[in-house]
């Protein structure tokens, strides 16, 4: 099991940028690609990004790419989500999760563990 802690999330004005953290327990991290999905208030959970286990692939959705980066590093147990050039549309509260599957997954129920959540607020 992988138990997993967001970190990294506030307010900040458009044009302006966050890293998000998050950090796993447990010695079989890199057994795990992970993912970056958000859910704004009344929308249904989506997509942001995933990184494979070695990090050698990722992948974005289409809303983010060019502005987000994620990136993992195995031996701190952690994933990174770089968000650069922030609109307000962004906003939204930012999980991590976990997925032992093998292909490029991106909907939610492929993920089996999940953080608790980080709010991102950015301000027109």
């Amino acid at each position: 099991q992988v138990q997993l802690v967001e970190s990294g999330g506030g307010l900040v004005q458009a044009g302006g940028s966050l890293r998000l953290s998050c950090a796993a327990s447990g010695r079989t991290f890199s057994s795990y690609a992970m993912g970056w999905f958000r859910q704004a208030p009344g929308k249904e959970r989506e997509f942001v990004a995933r990184i494979s286990r070695s990090g050698g692939l990722t992948s974005y959705a289409d809303s983010v790419k060019g502005r987000f980066a994620i990136s993992r590093d195995n031996a701190k147990n952690t994933v990174y989500l770089q968000m650069n050039s922030l609109k307000p549309e962004d906003t939204a509260v930012f999980y991590c999760a976990a997925s032992d599957t093998y292909y490029i997954a991106t909907e939610v129920n492929a993920y089996l563990y999940w953080g608790q959540g980080t709010q991102v607020t950015v301000s027109s």
